[in-house]
């Protein structure tokens, strides 16, 4: 039988993972032999608390875990660790010593490098200014930077005195960020004095004028320097201080350490606002921290030694989940711009110079780099690079061969998807198992996934919903500003009563791997035939003329109609043979089902912050609705592109 896989891990590279290891622990404190990955995950969902427990032990948490792992065993309601008492920072910023904690990069504008001495040093002098101005537990610092170390020092600052930290990027507009942070009445607002993108110098200070006049709760202002502006913005926002001034004061004492309940407030994350005001979703410390080093130690292999880069901002939970490598004692690599300048191979140069060992990325990202023909392998050494992580949108089948072929041949490609809303994965990779060409390896330990039927029952075989069906530990803590839990419980728990509805279009395969298939709201429905607009990108997009494509539901004719929507490459016009390639290209490699009855060229394709793109949007333009909240993308002119167009009245 041929080997369809495009990926195997050695014998030795399985023998020596931190999931065998971890795998043999477990199996010893069962005492039962788990022989693979399949067995260690189901007993991981069979004995759940003593998976949290035994995963707590291993990583070395920080804290007084108590005596009980899991109460109130139902959702929502679930308690893990009732007892426990921890500090999220205090676990990053173990072993304060001289190697390499953070490596930055703004373009090729600004380049920094911070030792794990001097990042407890700069949090302790953070520390010490948030407490001159009276935050303490539970207050909430509101942050707009980029992806930058200063970010990584005020939130570990804000962290490890039991505040709530919230965060966005420089690029939002003013009413995207107050749509989210008038919501939450924070009492410090913290900001960069500008940034750069595409080789340009950004200032954002006409934007913090109007953001800070509509935030009465700020009692004070902090600036941070990217662009060398921070010390005029301070003096021109009345009270407001630079942060190098702030970082000149001599250091009292190490910083103080506040333990609290496991399920203390950490962060509050938004929902991405396109179909209104953004939901405020609060995630705690202990099972933030559980999560996030399940997921770099064990499905990442990520620890000491390490060198972790992913290309995100402030406003995507990628960043939460990077940053928490600090408590595996790797090294963080931060990159903020465009990942194309000063030239398309930038994040490859910086994976090369650092001597990257973990690469994350978005599915568009890997996307674009195939489109630019790019072929690393040839143009690179990347030898330490042992993982290729991939997010934000489903990772189409050819990108997945376009990274073994052009990018590495020995190494492991992990599709990973998750969100938001549990600040962590629900399906990812497994660095002991095979990897097959568009395909998430698996569900990740602890999480008991499952795809359902519209009905509520197991599918072992086609497309459904996704679903976790029993309590983890990254659930929300709440929502803000919902004391009875109505927007909680109508959010995840409306759909199938006490099982966790996640809103993905996804199915099983025959290797115990997931496949999904774009957001199941956007989930095209022509004849009663539901179909996920992600199957129908992964045949479009290898179409070398479409840069990329969005898809649509249209009512029509009392049914719905396929539009689908293309975005080409300069000086390609969408001609008759296009378009017949186009409906060749999905009728072959999806189905004659998903052939769209009208296909039309635009410019630009509306995405969010953290570059998905938005259907819901879309569709609520075409069929002459507004769209709630404009703000909330990235490139919101883009929605008049679709309004009136004759080509679908």
């Amino acid at each position: 039988m041929k080997d369809d896989a495009l990926w195997r891990p050695s014998l030795s590279v399985i023998a020596g993972s931190e999931m065998t290891r971890f795998r043999d622990l477990f199996s010893e404190r069962l005492s039962i032999h788990l022989t693979d990955y399949p067995a260690l995950h189901q007993a991981s969902i069979d004995h759940r608390g003593l998976f949290w427990s035994t995963l707590w032990d291993y990583c070395g948490v920080i804290g007084e875990k108590g005596t009980r792992n899991l109460t109130e065993d139902h959702m929502p309601g679930a308690k893990f660790f009732p007892d426990a008492r921890l500090n999220f920072a205090e676990n990053l910023l173990r072993a304060a010593d001289n190697r390499e904690a953070i490596v930055f990069r703004a373009e090729d504008k600004v380049e920094c490098r911070m030792t794990r001495r001097e990042l407890m040093e700069a949090v302790s002098r953070a520390q010490r200014w948030l407490q001159s101005h009276g935050v303490g537990v539970g207050d909430r610092v509101a942050a707009m930077l980029s992806n930058m170390p200063e970010a990584i020092v005020l939130m570990l600052a804000t962290a490890s005195i039991g505040a709530i930290w919230s965060s966005c990027s420089p690029d939002f507009g003013s009413r995207g960020v107050l749509d989210r942070f008038s919501q939450i009445e924070p009492k410090i607002f913290i900001a960069c004095d500008g940034y750069f993108y595409n080789r340009q110098k950004l200032s954002i200070k006409d934007k913090l004028v109007e953001i800070l006049a509509a935030l009465p709760s700020v009692q004070a202002v902090l600036i941070v320097d990217l662009i060398g502006d921070s010390e005029n913005l301070a003096r021109d926002l009345k009270g407001a201080v630079d942060y190098p001034t702030l970082m000149a004061k001599e250091i009292a004492a190490p910083p103080i350490f506040v333990r609290l309940p496991f399920d203390h407030p950490l962060f509050i994350l938004f929902s991405s606002g396109t179909t209104g005001v953004p939901k405020c979703i609060v995630h705690g410390a202990g099972g933030t921290l559980l999560q996030h080093l399940k997921e770099h130690r064990l499905h990442s292999g990520n620890g000491s030694g390490d060198r972790v880069f992913y290309f995100t901002t402030l406003g995507w939970m990628m960043w939460n989940w990077l940053v928490s490598a600090l408590a595996c004692e790797a090294t963080l690599i931060l990159y903020d711009g465009s990942p194309f300048a000063p030239r398309t191979s930038i994040l490859f140069d910086y994976a090369q110079a650092e001597r990257v060992t973990f690469f994350g990325t978005s599915a568009k990202y890997l996307d674009s780099c195939r489109k630019f023909e790019m072929k690393p392998k040839e143009t690179h050494d990347l030898a330490p690079l042992r993982t290729v992580a991939s997010t934000g949108s489903p990772l189409s089948a050819e990108s997945f061969e376009w990274v073994y072929r052009a990018i590495k041949q020995d190494m492991h490609l992990a599709s990973i998807s998750g969100g938001t809303d549990i600040v962590s994965c629900f399906v990812l990779g497994d660095p002991t198992s095979p990897v097959y060409s568009g395909e998430i390896q698996r569900p990740g330990l602890g999480m008991a996934v499952d795809v359902y039927d519209a009905d509520g029952n197991a599918l072992k075989a086609g497309k459904g919903e996704l679903v976790c069906v029993k309590a983890f530990p990254s659930m929300p803590v709440s929502f803000w500003n919902d004391p009875d839990g109505k927007k909680y419980q109508a959010a995840y728990f409306e759909r199938f009563p006490g099982i966790w509805h996640h809103g993905d279009f996804a199915e099983w395969t025959q290797h115990g791997g997931i496949i999904i298939h774009g957001r199941s709201d956007a989930t095209l429905n022509p004849g009663g035939v539901r179909i996920g607009t992600a199957e129908i990108y992964a045949q479009v997009e290898q179409i070398p003329e479409v840069i990329e494509a969005l898809a649509i539901g249209q009512d029509f004719a009392g049914d719905v109609r396929v539009v689908l929507f293309v975005r080409l490459r300069d000086g390609v016009v969408l001609d008759k043979v296009l378009e017949d390639r186009i409906r060749t290209q999905i009728k072959i490699g999806a189905s004659p089902r998903h052939v769209p009855q009208k296909i039309i060229a635009v410019a630009d394709i509306p995405r969010t912050k953290s570059g998905k793109i938005t259907e819901l949007a879309v569709r609520d333009i075409v069929h002459g609705r507004e769209v709630k909240n404009r703000e909330a993308l990235a490139n919101p002119e883009a929605l008049d592109l679709f309004r009136n167009l004759p080509q679908l009245s």
